[in-house]
């Protein structure tokens, strides 16, 4: 009976195998000599290690947030294209519609200025 489950238990030990082993060895050979470069903010728009309480930009957080919004309506496409025969016409005009809205946002968004970066 507990052969049954030996596929499993390959699984279980390989998917652990793939996912511990790459840190392990990146732990274990890569050089620890952190630089300037390395300690420079990457992507988050203020310096990394300082005050907690400081002030930053708040057009990375709009940015972040726009992106997120479009991101997720975009994921709504998926669904929409797995069942487009079922639900025929009204869904592919409703979709329409919905991608007509969010392309109408996205170029108020780019006309306002919103997803340059200086």
């Amino acid at each position: 009976m507990l052969e049954n489950y030996f596929p499993v238990l390959m699984f279980i030990l390989v998917g652990l195998f793939i996912g511990v082993a790459p840190m392990v060895a990146g732990f274990v050979f890569a050089p620890h000599r952190p630089d300037a470069e390395k300690n420079s903010p990457y992507e988050c728009g203020f310096e990394a290690f300082e005050d907690a309480r400081m002030k930053f930009d708040v057009r990375y957080y709009l940015v972040a947030i726009l992106f997120i919004l479009f991101d997720l309506e975009i994921a709504f496409l998926f669904p929409w294209a797995v069942v487009l025969e079922e639900i025929g016409m009204f869904g592919f005009v409703s979709m329409m519609i919905f991608l007509g809205i969010l392309v109408v946002g996205f170029i108020y968004e780019w006309k306002q200025g919103a997803l340059d970066w200086e």
